[in-house]
């Protein structure tokens, strides 16, 4: 299983928000790129990055702290926040080099960019971000909720061709009280899509317990500035 340590960015700086909330953030550098670089000398292969401000406000808005991160850190970099039509995707995978984008929003709103985008640059390249509120898609930075049920949109996805999801439960983002495991086997039965595991993560046993399930994938990130993950380990035991 791949552990993904995440920067989410805000204002150029790496943050944490509570529950999404963007007015309950913690700042934890002024630095993002020195972190990249720390969790690339920790043994990170991949990197999820998260631009807050492009996702609440559409673009991309923390463009300079991305390509300060991309120069730095050497493996796979997602990339999240704010990508809703096909310049930014140039954008990103073109001209940053990023290596795979996730689109959130304008994926549930339209269906046509997001064929675009898998038929222009294929599912290894577009990943999609379905963050979940009381079993609904949220969307615009998790400040809306739609009428869309995520496992059916998350069927509909793999009828679409999507491969790759990272699947957010909200109300666990930030808490650090354990991923949605029911959530998430519930995926598992419904669907044969690839999915990371975002939101809640506490502790390294947490994290064990996504690879015993059988989950592909795994994001840590307030846990670890905590310090109630150990990287460098976790990382050399989920694989």
């Amino acid at each position: 299983m791949i552990v993904l340590p995440a920067i989410d960015l805000k204002d150029g700086e790496a943050v944490r928000l509570y529950k999404g909330d963007y007015n309950q953030k913690t700042v934890y550098s002024s630095s993002p790129q020195d972190i990249a670089k720390s969790f690339q000398d920790m043994g990170a292969d991949y990197l999820h990055v998260v631009d807050l401000d492009g996702a609440k406000d559409g673009g991309s808005v923390n463009t300079e702290a991305i390509k300060a991160i991309r120069t730095t850190f050497d493996g796979v970099m997602e990339l999240g926040g704010g990508i809703r039509d096909m310049k930014t995707v140039s954008l990103c995978l073109d001209d940053i080099g990023i290596s795979r984008v996730i689109l959130g929003t304008a994926a549930l709103k339209n269906r046509a960019f997001l064929e675009e985008a898998l038929t222009k640059y294929g599912p290894e390249k577009i990943v999609v971000g379905v963050d979940v509120k009381n079993g609904y898609v949220s969307t615009e930075g998790w400040l809306e909720t739609s009428d869309v049920e995520y496992l059916d949109f998350l069927q509909e996805l793999e009828a679409m061709g999507v491969t790759t999801v990272v699947c957010t439960d909200i109300s666990k983002d930030g808490t650090l009280t354990g991923p949605s495991f029911d959530m998430y086997d519930a995926i598992r039965a419904n669907t044969n899509l690839s999915f990371v595991v975002s939101g809640g993560v506490k502790d390294d046993d947490d994290i064990m317990e996504a690879k015993a399930r059988g989950y592909d994938a795994c994001i840590v990130g307030k846990a670890f500035y905590e310090g109630r993950v150990h990287l460098e380990e976790v990382i050399e035991r989920a694989r």
